[in-house]
C-alpha cells in the first residue's frame, strides 16, 4: 500500500469516530462507508449509469440536511431492488446504523474532500483493501474471521501459479481475498490484451467463483472484487451470496475446479446440526471436515487446492480419521505448512495449509507428506509483531516451481533432518499413527517473555474448538455402537 493510499485510509477510518457516540461497531462502520463509496466510487469512476437518477452521489450531496437521512434511507431501499444484480448486491438488505442527518453530513463531507484522483491512479482496490484490513485488525469487529492476512493469500497464489485456464473457487470467500489475489496473479503473468474474444469470455464467465454465506461480509467480498476491477460477468461468475454447507455448496461442488483456494470458519455448524447436503460421505457438525469433504470432492482430476485449517483437522478421531485417509487416496497431499500463532488472532487457534493435488482415480494417491514448520522458534505476530511477505520466502524455496508437485518435482525437494523445518514422511508411516498429521518435531526454545500471548478470551475459544472435536468423536463412537446420542444423554 503506497503512502498516498495509506493516509487516505487512515482519514476514513478517523471518520469513524464520529459515530461513537452512536454506540456503532467498526463492522457496522465498514458496511455504511461500502454504502457511500460505492456512490461515490461510481461518480468518480464514470459508471453512474447503473444507479437511477435521483439515488446518485451529488444526489445525495445536494439534498438538505435535514432531509438528508430519509432521502439516504429512501435510496438504500430503492437500490437494494435496482435491476442491476451488482447494484442489488451491494444494497441487499441495506439499512442505516446512523441517527442523526448531522453524522450523515459529516460522512459525505469526509469522503467528498478525499483526494480521489490520486486514490484512483493508485488502485481504489488497495484503499478498500486497507480498510478491511483496518476493521480485522480491531479484535472487538470479529471481522477477522473473515480476513485472511493478504501476505499469506500472496503466497499461497505464488505457490499454485492461476492461469486463465483455471477454474478457480472458493467456497468460503469471506471478503474475496483469494480470488482478488488470483485475479492480480493471472493478469500480471498472462496478456489480456492479446486475449481472444473466446478466452475474454471464458475469463468473465468460467473462472472466478465464490460463496460468502454472511449477507454483511458478501457485499464487502462484491465491492472489493468490484473495486479490484476482477471483470466477471455477474450473471455467470462472481462471489454469490449462499452456504456452502447447503445446496448452494452442493451446486459448485458438482461445477467442479481446477483449482480452490479458501480459509473456511472454525467451528461447528450453527446449533449443532448436520450440513443440509447429500454429497457428504462424511457427515458432520464439524466446519473444516464439511469444507474439506467439499474441496476434494469438488476438484477435477488433476486439479490443485490450497486450504486453511486448524489444527484439530489434523488429529481428531473417528469421522476426522477417515476424512483425512479418504483425502490422501483421493489426493496427493504432498504439503502441510505449520503457520505461526498469531496470525488469526480473532480465533486463537493455530493454523496450518494443506497443499494438495485430486489424482485421476480415487485410491493411494498420496505416497509421501512433506510438513514445512514455520511455527516453531518464531515470533509469536500481532500488533507488536507484523507478518510480512518475507516470513515465507524461504518455505517458498523449498516448495519448488511445480504447483501440482508431481513424483518427478518431489523427488527435487531436500529433507532437512531433525535439526530442520522441512521434512518427509511416508503414508505407511501415518497410517500406522492413525492417520494423524499432527506432526511437529522441533522444540520451541523461544522466550515467552514480551510476547504478544493470545487474550484468555481467545485461549478459551481454542479450548472449545478441542472440546467440541472430543464431543464429535464420542458422538461417532456411539454411533458405531448403536447407541442413540439423546437416549446418553438422558
Amino acid at each position: 500500500m503506497s503512502t498516498v493510499t495509506h493516509d487516505i485510509v487512515q482519514k476514513l477510518w478517523a471518520l469513524c469516530n464520529v459515530l461513537k457516540d452512536d454506540g456503532v461497531t467498526y463492522h457496522q462502520y465498514v458496511t455504511e462507508l461500502t454504502y457511500l463509496l460505492f456512490l461515490k466510487m461510481a461518480k468518480e469512476t464514470g459508471t453512474e449509469d447503473q444507479i437511477p437518477k435521483g439515488y446518485r452521489w451529488d444526489d445525495l450531496v445536494t439534498s438538505q440536511e435535514p432531509q438528508r437521512l430519509t432521502e439516504y434511507k429512501r435510496a438504500l431501499l430503492a437500490l437494494g431492488e435496482s435491476r442491476s444484480r451488482l447494484v442489488r448486491e451491494i444494497f441487499a438488505s441495506a439499512d442505516t446504523i446512523l441517527k442523526k442527518p448531522v453524522t450523515l453530513t459529516v460522512l459525505i463531507k469526509g469522503i467528498d474532500s478525499l483526494d480521489w484522483h490520486t486514490a484512483r491512479r493508485e488502485g481504489l482496490g488497495d484503499l478498500y483493501e486497507g480498510l478491511l484490513q483496518k476493521n480485522a485488525n480491531e479484535k472487538k469487529s470479529g471481522a477477522g474471521q473473515y480476513f485472511t492476512p493478504r501476505e499469506l493469500i500472496a503466497s499461497i497464489v505464488t505457490l499454485m501459479k492461476p492461469t486463465l485456464n483455471d477454474t478457480i473457487q472458493d467456497p468460503a470467500a469471506g471478503t474475496g481475498g483469494f480470488l482478488v489475489a488470483a485475479n492480480q496473479y493471472i493478469r500480471e503473468h498472462e496478456q489480456p490484451d492479446n486475449w481472444t474474444t473466446e478466452q475474454r469470455r471464458k475469463y468473465r464467465r468460467n473462472t472466478f467463483f465464490g460463496l460468502e454465506h454472511v449477507q454483511d461480509t458478501h457485499r464487502l467480498a462484491v465491492m472489493n472484487l468490484l473495486l479490484h476491477e476482477v471483470d466477471v460477468d455477474p450473471s455467470a461468475s462472481g462471489i454469490y451470496y449462499g452456504d456452502a454447507l447447503g445446496p448452494d455448496g452442493e451446486a459448485l461442488c458438482k461445477r467442479g475446479a481446477t483449482l480452490i483456494l479458501s480459509n473456511p470458519p472454525f467451528g461447528t455448524k450453527k446449533g449443532g446440526g448436520l450440513p443440509n447436503r447429500t454429497d457428504f460421505t462424511f457427515p458432520t457438525s464439524n466446519k473444516q471436515f464439511c469444507f474439506i469433504q467439499h474441496i476434494y470432492n469438488g476438484l477435477k482430476p488433476g486439479g490443485r487446492a490450497a486450504v486453511v485449517l486448524p489444527d484439530n483437522v489434523l488429529f481428531e478421531g473417528t469421522v476426522g480419521k477417515q476424512i483425512r485417509a479418504d483425502l490422501m487416496d483421493k489426493c496427493n497431499l504432498h504439503t502441510i505448512l505449520r503457520l505461526p500463532t498469531g496470525i488469526f488472532y480473532a480465533q486463537g487457534v493455530n493454523t496450518n495449509v494443506l497443499f494438495f493435488t485430486r489424482g485421476e482415480d480415487d485410491k493411494n494417491n498420496t505416497k509421501e507428506v512433506w510438513v514445512y514448520d514455520l511455527r516453531a522458534n518464531m515470533p509469536q505476530f500481532g500488533k507488536r509483531t507484523q507478518l510480512t511477505r518475507e516470513h515465507f520466502t524461504e518455505f517458498e524455496a523449498a516448495f519448488g516451481k511445480d504447483p501440482l508437485c508431481s513424483p518427478k518435482s518431489l523427488a527435487k525437494r531436500k529433507d532437512t533432518g531433525k535439526h530442520g523445518r522441512f521434512r518427509k514422511f511416508s503414508r505407511t508411516w501415518i497410517e500406522e499413527r492413525g492417520e494423524s498429521l499432527d506432526i511437529a518435531w522441533l522444540k520451541d526454545e523461544g522466550d515467552v517473555a514480551g510476547v504478544d500471548l493470545p487474550e484468555p478470551g481467545l485461549l478459551a475459544q481454542e479450548i472449545m474448538a478441542e472440546l467440541e472435536g472430543a464431543f464429535e468423536e464420542l458422538r461417532g463412537i456411539l454411533g458405531d455402537l448403536g447407541e442413540d446420542i439423546e437416549e446418553a444423554q438422558a
